[in-house]
């Protein structure tokens, strides 16, 4: 095996020819191209070096930036849930006669109602169905309806009136429901390559557990290595608690996992994690500002694992 010497350096025969100047001849001349080019970069001729200690950095970002983690919001994102829930609000509000309006009020009878153009407004601004329902109520005066008939006073009456979850439930069993576009063959792909799966919502835990079950299956459910709801977090989306609390959970650094998110609420909870996040958009959220996500898609259809592995590693990158 030659030495390095003999690698890096000019032979001696080759060291004492000149140019017809009588200059020493620039090593290029008197190489063949692979040692010229170890020659060069050894001498300082060779410009790279930047540029390959770019390299080394870009690999080392990649690498450490590899796809260990891929979690799921829910309502959205498996299912396109939003007019699912604004049914469940509406039948619930018209079975329980619920009403803002004042007792003395002249207007008729007819229960409070969300129309599509509100309830979009009010699902991008505030996550969670409870949070929802105490902001309204908030605004406007908790409400009358067949429950009590003077608007409820005590923190556990008002807790009462949390009557549309139940609903929502009976919708999803109802066999009608199905998930979201290229959701299931994603997250079988990503089990299968042995990358850790799991799913954060801001809806009750009840609640996800109905549309988890009913959607993805038992056998996909028990196989999620972390599960969250509003319930296990004190503070709702788009602050990040819920996606701090799953990397841990996980024992994962947050870099290294992947959020699918279909809201700017959502986005803003990943990135606030420190997390990269992907979006499927719905009809009611296509309009948002998704320029912090690192992709964004009307729904999975056309995405596999390797597409998402290689978007959070230019993102690292980049980044």
């Amino acid at each position: 095996m030659a030495s390095s010497s003999s690698l890096l350096l000019p032979t001696a025969a080759a060291a004492a020819r000149r140019s017809p100047s009588g200059h020493r001849a620039p090593p290029s001349a008197v190489l063949s191209p692979p040692r010229r080019l170890a020659t060069l970069r050894c001498l300082g001729y060779a410009r790279r070096r930047p540029q390959a200690r770019h390299v080394v950095a870009c690999a080392s970002a990649a690498s450490a930036g590899s796809l260990e983690a891929l979690i799921f919001d829910c309502d959205g994102v498996i299912l396109e849930s939003e007019h699912l829930h604004r049914q469940a609000y509406n039948d619930a509000f018209a079975h329980f006669g619920v009403s803002c309006e004042p007792a003395s009020a002249s207007a008729t009878d007819a229960p409070l109602y969300w129309d599509e153009a509100f309830y979009d407004d009010l699902q991008n601004r505030i996550g969670g169905g409870k949070p929802k329902m105490r902001w309204y109520f908030g605004e406007n005066g908790w409400p009358t309806s067949k429950i009590f008939e003077t608007p409820p006073s005590s923190d556990s009456d008002k807790e009462k009136l949390d009557w549309k979850t139940e609903r929502y439930k009976e919708i999803l069993k109802s066999g009608t429901v199905k998930p979201r576009p290229g959701v299931l063959r994603l997250m079988d792909e990503v089990k299968g390559a042995g990358i850790k799966l799991a799913v954060c919502s801001a809806a009750t835990k009840s609640s996800v557990i109905m549309c988890l079950e009913n959607l993805i299956g038992l056998e996909r459910f028990n196989g999620l290595d972390c599960f969250l709801a509003g319930d296990d977090v004190k503070l709702k989306k788009p602050d990040p608690s819920i996606y701090i609390t799953a990397a841990k959970k996980l024992g994962v650094q947050s870099q290294n996992c992947l959020v699918v998110e279909d809201s700017v609420i959502g986005l803003q909870a990943a990135k606030g994690a420190g997390m990269s996040c992907i979006i499927t958009y719905t009809p009611s959220t296509a309009n948002q500002d998704f320029s912090d996500a690192i992709a964004t898609y009307p729904d999975l259809s056309n995405v596999g694992l390797e597409d998402l592995k290689l978007l959070l590693q230019k993102s690292l990158v980049t980044g």
